[in-house]
């Protein structure tokens, strides 16, 4: 099994929607974000794939990418064929949706609801999705890029004392 099988094999059962990309060795597949589920679901059922081990779900807050300014990002590992895949979601600050994963992978919960803890993406279906690590009465997402990185009023780090 490698990369080229699993291109194969996707791209016979989805069409052209899927894109991928080798980077660092890794196989990289960009999918609509309504796919997610679907997609996720046949590297999982698939009896030569067995995608069956979910790694990681995070997120990217890509301001400069109108319309697709949240990245949701998954790691997979299938433990009898040794390969890992990054999968990669991209949906609108304004409605970021994506479906959860929780029926096939239990652990998604936490990870689930960290991602939507600092950075905001609604994961549907989720039986819990509510704040894990921050306090329930925030109203931000601490790990978007909406804010400045220091505070314009300060005079103790004006550029004429560091001689720029």
């Amino acid at each position: 099994m490698n990369y080229d099988n699993i291109k194969e094999l996707l791209t016979a059962k989805f069409g052209e929607q899927i894109q991928y990309d080798l980077q660092h060795d890794l196989l990289n597949i960009t999918l609509p974000a309504e796919m997610n589920l679907k997609v996720i679901q046949f590297l999982y059922d698939d009896e030569v794939l067995r995608f069956r081990f979910l790694t990681d779900i995070t997120a990217v807050h890509l301001p400069e990418r109108a319309g697709e300014e949240l990245n949701v990002v998954y790691h997979l590992h299938s433990l009898e064929n040794n390969i890992r895949l990054r999968l990669k979601v991209y949906v609108p600050i304004e409605k970021p949706d994506v479906f959860t994963l929780t029926s096939l992978y239990p652990g998604a919960n936490w990870m689930e609801r960290e991602t939507y803890d600092f950075f905001g993406v609604n994961f549907v279906g989720h039986p819990n999705l509510k704040r894990i690590l921050n306090a329930d009465e925030m109203d931000y997402f601490p790990l978007r890029k909406e804010y400045t990185l220091e505070d314009p009023q300060r005079t103790d780090k004006d550029d004429e004392m560091f001689g720029r």
